[in-house]
Formats: structure tokens, sequence, C-alpha cells
């Protein structure tokens, strides 16, 4: 295999907060999935822990804000796993993410009542995964950069 180009040469060697990151966020996003499925399905006995007026919210999603939620929540999930996989394609995943999480923010919080329907709370916990969403894309930048993820 002389001479033949491989990608993995000059690969970094992994920095342990890699790995919390990447199973930390594995969790986190896992457990955003979790939602994302019981809401849809939906699980009853989660589905219990919300109020008439905000299931009546969730169910009245028009077709393109649960397409955008969905992929929002799969690629964090798939972000995540490319992190651990120390695959570049983090970057992308997170990205696309991102994006599909302001398109539902802005249908939450702009076109609709949804800060007034989630409460303090919701609103509060919507700031969170936007920040941690954020300091992904750029976590995962960084790691490219320096070699990390190829």
């Amino acid at each position: 295999m002389a001479g033949k180009n491989n990608i993995f040469r000059d690969r970094a060697p992994t920095p342990w907060h890699l790995w919390v990151i990447g199973v930390l966020t594995l969790l986190w996003n896992g457990v955003g999935a979790f939602d994302y499925l019981a809401t849809q399905l939906p699980i009853e006995d989660y589905m219990a822990a919300f109020s008439q007026e905000q299931l009546a919210y969730f169910y009245g999603f028009p077709s393109w804000v649960v397409a955008a939620w969905a992929l929002a929540v799969w690629s964090a999930l798939g972000g995540s796993l490319a992190l651990l996989l120390r695959s570049r394609w983090a970057v992308p995943l997170f990205t696309l993410s991102l994006l599909a999480m302001v398109v539902t923010a802005t249908y939450n919080f702009v076109l609709t009542n949804g800060a007034d329907v989630m409460g303090r709370a919701g609103v509060i916990f919507s700031a969170v995964i936007a920040a941690a969403s954020v300091l992904l894309v750029i976590y995962s930048r960084a790691m490219v950069r320096r070699h990390v993820l190829v």
C-alpha cells in the first residue's frame, strides 16, 4: 500500500474530551430522539405529562414543522455518532440539525404562540438546546481543523 493516500495517516490522536462530549451528546440527542418518537407515535404514558393545550399545539404542527423537527433530532443524533466515530460528517450533521432547529424555533416563537403554550420552562429549555447545538457545530469544526475528525 505504499504510495496510496491514506486519510487516517494524518489523523491526530483522540483527545479525552471528544469521548466525553461524544457520549454525553449521544445520550442528550438520544433523549431528543425519544421525545420526537414519543410525541409522533404517540406514546400515551409520555404524552400524559402535557396539558391539553400543549397536546393540541403539538398535534397541530404543520407537516413542514414536523419534518424540520425530525431533521433536527435525527441529524443531531447522527452528528453525535459521527463524532464518536471520528468522522468529519459530524460538522454537516450538527449544522443541519442547527438549521432545522432554527426553522422549528421560528415556527414556535415567531409564527405561533408556542412560548405561551410551552411556558417559561419550555422557552428556557429550547434556548439551552439551541446553545448546545451552536457549541457542537463550533466544537466539531475545531476537531476537523485539528485533524481529529477525518
